[in-house]
């Protein structure tokens, strides 16, 4: 990137250019500010994920005018296969679709370009300016150790949406946990023999696989994304930091192939593409706190993926329109009435990640899987009901709660 044409100041710097980043920055610029966005990579860059699309990231995505964009790219899926222990599955239907996020996150890019923000990489956030206490900006780095790589820029206003790693967060002393809430492998795989059979959308749970779970994601052009998660990945210490569950990450995934034939076959049939990556996740709204006075902090970083699936697109770019909404208030709001309004916004959100973070006990407790797949294929009532988690108008945590569980045994 050329030093010269790094501007030095903008009303609002966005820090980190996936969805949460890319969507704020579009709001912000639809709405009249002088915004920058800037990333670490250039674009296209791959991201580490499941690459779901479900139903509250398709409403995103045409709030934000791209959905047909993205749909002409994705991959359809009209169900779910949910698969227990014992191999049994039930099929949910559901309104989802699966695009690679090195797509998908250009797309919004590009979106976010053309309502007037400026794109900015590969630049890495080094830590905020500061006056008086307020952040009044960020210290920027194009790379290597050279000092006249390092740019300043001033903004009325920062947000901060930097993903699940922790050094952003510490470096604007926000970070309230320095460890996950997760982890996760995934590859792609080319397969098309099996793509041309139309292998279903799945998400399997073990014994083996005790604590998360594993999916096949069928991608376009034949490519399925493949891999295995574990929640609750790291015990928590007192001083914020933690440390892992004795769980190697890339045997857990083998693990996933053992135990599910469909698994194996795609991997022995099939041509790995690049290598198998891993990534952390922050999840339920912790681990962060969500603001300080000339910042607010969007996305992952503020822990906006589910605990129970992993998914957090959706949710991702609605903090991210949320935090634009909180700055772009009528007339030129204080600090405190912006950080009270996005809090506000946030903790709305709370309950519904609080039942997701009741629901993964299915992670902990494979035998639960088994018990909704065996009820599931018995009642076309209780398959309405997983179709109302898919769709975010049934509330995950009574099914996978004690009562609920009760319930399935029993109705």
């Amino acid at each position: 990137m050329d030093a010269a044409a790094i501007p030095d100041s903008c009303d609002v710097l966005v820090v980190g250019a996936g969805p949460a980043g890319s969507a704020c920055a579009q709001a912000l610029a639809q709405g009249g500010l002088d915004v920058l966005l800037a990333d670490q990579q250039a674009f296209p860059r791959d991201k580490v994920c499941g690459d779901g699309l479900i139903p509250d990231a398709h409403a995103a995505l045409r709030r934000l005018g791209v959905h047909e964009e993205v749909a002409a790219l994705a991959t359809p899926v009209p169900q779910v296969r949910f698969v227990g222990p014992r191999g049994g599955h039930v099929d949910i239907a559901g309104t989802l679709s699966v695009l690679p996020r090195k797509t998908l996150d250009h797309i919004l890019v590009r979106s976010a370009q053309r309502a007037g923000a400026r794109l900015l990489a590969p630049l890495r956030f080094e830590g905020p300016l500061l006056d008086g206490g307020r952040v009044v900006g960020a210290r920027l780095k194009a790379g290597g150790r050279d000092e006249a790589q390092r740019h300043d820029i001033r903004a009325r206003w920062v947000v901060l949406a930097t993903g699940a790693v922790p050094q952003p967060l510490i470096a604007a002393g926000l970070c309230e946990r320095h460890t996950p809430s997760g982890v996760a492998l995934r590859g792609y795989v080319r397969h098309d023999g099996l793509a041309r059979a139309g292998l279903p959308l799945q998400m399997v749970w073990h014994p083996r696989l005790r604590g998360g779970y594993g999916w096949i994601f069928p991608a376009p052009g034949g490519l399925f994304n493949i891999g295995a998660g574990l929640t609750g990945s790291h015990r928590r210490e007192g001083d914020g930091r933690g440390r892992m569950q004795d769980v190697n990450l890339r045997r857990f995934f083998e693990t996933f192939c053992e135990v599910y034939a469909p698994a194996a076959e795609l991997m022995a049939g099939g041509t790995l593409q690049g290598r198998l990556e891993g990534a952390p996740l922050r999840c339920t709204l912790r681990g962060a706190r969500w603001s300080r006075p000339g910042l607010l902090v969007a996305g992952e970083a503020a822990g906006s993926t589910y605990a129970f699936s992993g998914e957090g697109i959706g949710k991702a770019l609605e903090t991210g329109l949320l935090a634009a909404r909180a700055l772009l208030a009528p007339g030129r709001p204080a600090d405190a009435a912006v950080e009270q309004a996005y809090a506000a916004s946030l903790r709305a959100l709370q309950p519904q990640f609080d039942l997701y973070e009741t629901a993964s006990r299915v992670n902990r407790h494979p035998w639960i899987a088994d018990l909704v797949v065996w009820r599931a294929r018995r009642s076309a009532r209780i398959r309405q009901r997983l179709a109302g988690v898919l769709e975010e108008t049934q509330n995950p945590g009574r099914l996978f709660s004690v009562r609920g569980l009760t319930k399935l045994m029993f109705e």
